[in-house]
């Protein structure tokens, strides 16, 4: 999601008076007059485009996903689908079908023409270079030009620029956005075309900037800026504001099967965060911004900076109308590395303010984080379209425009771990929490366990909710394995109190349930284990920072948990299928706990709101590669030879996508071979052919040999085959299992006769042949897109057929002898 800091001194939220004095000039043609003279909305724009100066970011590309109309309609499937291939770029587009075009309640004219709703003037010349706000500005030359050569501010005297020359002591404490004049979206619309039309503007002619010229001219602004340059920007709108973009059953008067679809849908995203089998469905409150969605009212430079969303979550962002944005994305996994690469080159705003990257108000080259390492990838969002977010992943991005957008976030039972990981790193930055992940964690198990009940003991017939949370269970299940680590914290916590079970105490079932528990020394949520002394009855603190809450003698203290380590254990057995522990938590989830029966009907209910009857199967790999299973019969049928890829019983999983090297030898006529591709398949073990192990297959880059293949042993990364050919790569593996089988002296099984090594690295399987071919949309790779284009749809399944009849000739990889 977007989200902007706004500055805290009373100077800087000071409201507009002179534009409520003054309403806006009803003459529509007169531009730059909107407003008497006293108005911010009057001044002229005199900084202009410097297309010489451009410093557009090269980096590449995230990825592009295109559901059809039936993956479209499971939201949270879908997202567990893409997950593997999006994932690590931390950041991806989804273009919806083109069947999907919601209405946009804010273009109803009471709204259009007549809501007014905040804004906030960002002063983008400063979102990267800037001085620390208590640096005295005399110590250092500016080159940005002022007063009579540039623009002058927008805001009024009486309500100092957010800079480091704000003459206000209270402004000098911390950067931020100023309140800016309220709009109407008809308003805002005639403000943000004026000025971009003149920023952008060229003698004698009328033309539009392309997306490119827009970005170079940004990052010139961002990174070498010589004018001042300040826009608005209506973000952070809460529900209260002008509402929600997508319709809600409560606002449509009539039913309609056109406006029912987008009113129920999962895509709406009023409904997104509490989807059945997204934890943020047990959470009562309705959290604005995260479980209430936030619209985002944009004009060309606006701009939302760097940041992660709260404890980690994902978020899904919807373009309603307008111009486009264009976001840049990190990788959860190099979140660490961006924010060294940032206090590395911005030493004095971290040393002023460690928490900068909480504030969102810094922006930062994204070509300085590739040229320092770090992972950084782009998106260009348009009208209609969605960008997801995934958990710890750093994004930023602007407007090319005036525009609208609306986010909300959500958490798959995927996002437990990385919630984890947030509410500690939290605690570790004294920071406080908007959500109780203990609550949320135990939600989801009290759910896994009525579900496993509900299928195993009551005999109800399968439903798409129950089925979904049967697969996050199971001995290494999703939720079973969240459950088990947060057993293993609270154990070694305890543990390191020295306390016995004897000293435990039985919290009260609504400690929390009235207000706020958490930690007076870090502000850990205290819902699953606090500690506490007779001298504070009304103080806590987390296990960790028990010795921190008073000085008072051992025998005062106490420590209050909701369940024991034992009762934490029996949830894990339920979780994994032991028909004694599920009775035992089935009785207390379905039985005595009264909250959680009520909680349990809303989910119900919400679920019939919703696309009753679609489908929640999370087995995924598995329905990837149902067609590739059909192709497999129809082999084994017409050549009487089942290659052993396909008949080991297990799917491909994709672990990073790569990227696309524009070469001929990186293509074939069949296939695209990204670099740096990576996927993980169960296969016979080379050392111990008797028993099932998992092997990593990669795209590596051999230079002018163009990619090399290589397959590991998961286990014993020693065990490693390299190939220019994925065909011969795997046949090495197999070989080497027959020569195993062999020597240990087992019997040779007709499965080890042939392997086609194209489905052994997934380029296959339908769902990552469409991640690959979204990488190149401009069907650089020809030898590949030419021979698509000449093979029917008609043909196809002939076509894989005979591929893979081909590919199973022994040392040989389409007729070419490659070893």
């Amino acid at each position: 999601m977007e989200h902007l800091s706004v500055a805290q001194s009373e100077s800087e939220i000071k409201e507009d008076t002179s534009l409520k004095n003054n309403p806006p000039d009803k003459d529509k043609d007169k531009d730059t007059n909107m407003e008497p003279p006293t108005s911010p909305r009057h001044r002229e724009v005199i900084a202009r485009w410097l297309p010489a100066e451009a410093q557009r970011p090269i980096i590449d590309e995230a990825p592009v996903f295109s559901p059809s109309s039936e993956e479209f309609e499971d939201t949270l499937s879908y997202i567990e689908k893409i997950r593997p291939l999006a994932e690590p770029y931390g950041i991806c587009r989804i273009i919806p079908p083109s069947t999907w075009t919601p209405p946009c309640r804010l273009k109803e004219k009471t709204i259009w023409e007549h809501t007014k709703f905040p804004t906030r003037i960002q002063n983008v010349d400063l979102l990267q270079n800037r001085e620390p706000m208590k640096k005295k500005p005399k110590s250092k030359k500016r080159k940005r030009r002022r007063n009579g050569s540039s623009r002058r501010r927008s805001s009024p005297p009486s309500e100092p620029a957010a800079s480091s020359s704000s003459s206000s002591p209270e402004a000098e404490e911390k950067f931020g956005f100023n309140s800016g004049s309220d709009f109407t979206l008809e308003e805002f619309e005639k403000y943000a075309l004026h000025f971009k039309e003149s920023y952008f503007e060229k003698k004698d002619t009328k033309w539009t900037p392309s997306v490119e010229e827009i970005e170079g001219e940004y990052w010139r602004i961002v990174e070498t800026p010589t004018d001042e340059v300040e826009v608005y920007y209506g973000a952070d709108l809460e529900n209260g504001v002008l509402g929600s973009g997508f319709y809600k059953r409560t606002e449509t008067l009539t039913s309609s099967s056109d406006l029912d679809q987008y009113v129920a849908s999962g895509w709406n995203l009023n409904n997104l965060p509490r989807l059945p089998g997204s934890v943020l469905s047990f959470e009562d409150c309705d959290i604005s911004g995260v479980l209430v969605p936030w619209l985002y009212v944009g004009m060309c430079f606006s701009s939302f900076c760097w940041h992660v969303e709260d404890h980690h979550l994902y978020s899904l962002n919807y373009h309603h109308f307008g111009e486009p944005k264009v976001w840049y994305g990190v990788p959860g996994n190099n979140a660490t590395a961006l924010e060294k690469v940032m206090r590395k080159h911005l030493p004095d705003l971290f040393d002023e303010q460690p928490d900068l990257l909480h504030g969102l108000v810094t922006q930062f080259s994204p070509s300085i984080l590739k040229e320092e390492g770090v992972e950084v990838y782009r998106v260009v969002q348009n009208a209609g379209e969605y960008v997801l977010t995934f958990p710890r992943a750093y994004h930023a991005g602007f407007n090319c425009g005036f525009n609208c957008a609306e986010a909300v976030n959500v958490a798959p039972v995927d996002w437990l771990a990385h919630g984890q990981n947030a509410v500690e790193l939290y605690s570790k930055e004294t920071r406080k929490s908007s959500l109780s992940h203990d609550k949320l964690l135990l939600g989801a198990a009290y759910e896994g366990v009525k579900s496993l009940w509900e299928l195993s003991s009551l005999g109800k017939e399968e439903n798409a909710t129950n089925l979904r949370w049967k697969s996050f269970c199971g001995k290494n299940g999703t939720l079973t394995n969240a459950i088990q680590a947060r057993l293993r914290m609270e154990e070694e916590r305890i543990g390191a109190l020295g306390r016995d079970a004897s000293s435990l105490v039985k919290m009260e079932k609504g400690f929390d349930s009235n207000c706020e528990r958490e930690c007076s020394s870090c502000f850990y949520d205290l819902h699953l284990s606090a500690s506490g002394c007779k001298c504070s009855p009304e103080e806590y603190a987390c296990l960790k920072h028990s010795e921190d809450l008073c000085s008072c003698e051992e025998e005062d203290r106490f420590v209050l948990v909701r369940y024991t380590m034992d009762e934490l254990s029996s949830l894990v057995r339920a979780l994994e299928g032991e028909s004694d522990d599920l009775k035992i938590w089935a009785s207390k989830v379905l039985g005595s706990q009264e909250d959680e029966t009520k909680k349990t009907s809303s989910v119900v209910s919400e679920e019939k709101k919703l696309k009753k009857g679609s489908s929640f199967d999370l087995n995924i790999d598995l329905e990837l590669d149902c067609h590739e299973e059909d192709v497999k019969e129809e082999e084994a049928s017409t050549s009487g030879e089942l290659a052993a890829s396909e008949s080991f019983g297990g799917s491909i999983e994709p672990m990073s996508l790569g990227f696309l090297i524009f070469g001929k030898l990186w293509c074939n006529k069949h296939a695209i071979f990204p670099k740096g591709f990576k996927s993980r398949v169960k296969f016979y073990n080379v050392l111990d052919p008797t028993r099932m192990s998992n092997y990593i297959s990669e795209v590596l880059d051999a230079g002018l040999m163009g990619p090399l293949f290589k397959v590991t042993l998961e286990e014993s990364p020693e065990e490693s085959f390299f190939n220019v050919s994925a065909q011969q790569c795997w046949e090495m593996v197999l070989q080497r299992v027959r020569d195993t089988s062999t020597i240990l002296g087992l019997p040779t099984s007709p499965r080890f006769e042939g392997i086609n090594g194209l489905q052994m690295f997934g380029f296959l399987s339908p769902s990552i042949v469409e991640a690959i071919e979204a990488l190149d949309p401009n069907h650089r790779l020809v030898e590949y897109w030419n021979h698509k284009s000449q093979t029917s749809s008609e043909s196809k399944d002939h076509f894989i057929s005979s591929n893979r009849s081909v590919s199973l000739t022994k040392g040989k990889l389409f007729g070419v002898d490659l070893m």
